[in-house]
């Protein structure tokens, strides 16, 4: 986490940028929409256009202050992040907080995510970082730790686009189930994923996330920062591309973000498939 001048300690920072957040969903015209039980999930509703507001194209220096405190305060940008696509420095981070027996969280996967990456990943604008934010219990957990058990080996992608290939809850996420899809992921060693899953730095990855996304108020999945602008649930492909638009001409008037490596972790977008 970048450092500050500031005197006040971290925990009270994330829980002021948290009350920040919360006002901005209550007030200001981009909102976050709050999620809703549909279908027996608590999975954010907010999956039809219009359901999340648009970032204004005329955002005031108020508005972007306090996303560029989110995006410090979120955006890792950690150096063969193996639950990181593209380059470290691209101009626009986009974080999101899923679980793995989320239904909204699978359809941005399979349906948004690959378009992101064709029209603004692989041409170095867009760098996604996943965050386990796993809001139902021990299955979701499960999941979430044999996803970054595969990341140890390089195929979090993989092992990430498998669970999400379809809604997959409770004994679907068995460990036995979940050390075939490894397999299927590609994962060599699955003895070294079984110890991985289990691992205490597999437990402090997921807390680190947790933490994070209760710090800043998020509440229900998917939930996604855009160089710190919020948007809930997995809303149409227009909406994050408007986003990320103007989250990258924000970036170009501040200044030039540098070169920096493509891919899933470090590798291409495509040499992570």
């Amino acid at each position: 986490m970048p450092t500050s001048s500031s005197s006040a300690s971290p925990t009270r920072k994330i829980a002021a940028i948290g009350a920040v957040v919360a006002l901005v969903v209550a007030l200001v015209a981009i909102g976050v929409a709050v999620g809703k039980a549909v279908e027996g999930d608590t999975d954010s509703a907010a999956n039809t256009p219009g359901a999340a507001a648009s970032v204004s194209p005329q955002e005031d220096d108020g508005q972007q202050k306090l996303y560029d405190q989110l995006a410090q305060q979120t955006s890792r940008r950690t150096d063969g992040d193996p639950l990181a696509v593209g380059k470290k420095d691209a101009p626009v981070v986009l974080v999101e907080y899923a679980d793995y027996q989320c239904s909204f969280c699978g359809r941005f996967t399979r349906e948004t995510q690959p378009e992101l990456i064709k029209k603004f990943v692989d041409d170095g604008t867009l760098r996604i970082e996943f965050r386990n934010f796993t809001i139902y219990g021990a299955d979701s957990e499960r999941a979430a730790r044999a996803s970054w058990a595969a990341g140890q080996q390089g195929k979090f992608w993989q092992m990430h686009d498998e669970l999400y290939a379809k809604t997959n809850k409770g004994s679907a996420l068995a460990e036995d189930k979940l050390v075939e899809m490894a397999r299927r992921s590609g994962v060599a060693d699955l003895d070294t994923f079984r110890a991985d899953l289990k691992s205490p730095a597999a437990a402090a990855a997921l807390k680190k996330d947790q933490e994070e996304g209760y710090g800043i108020g998020v509440q229900s999945t998917p939930s996604f920062l855009v160089n710190g602008r919020p948007i809930a649930g997995a809303q149409p492909s227009g909406v994050f591309e408007q986003t990320i638009r103007q989250a990258a001409e924000q970036a170009k008037k501040a200044g030039p973000s540098g070169g920096g490596e493509k891919g899933r972790g470090s590798g291409t977008a495509e040499e992570a498939k």
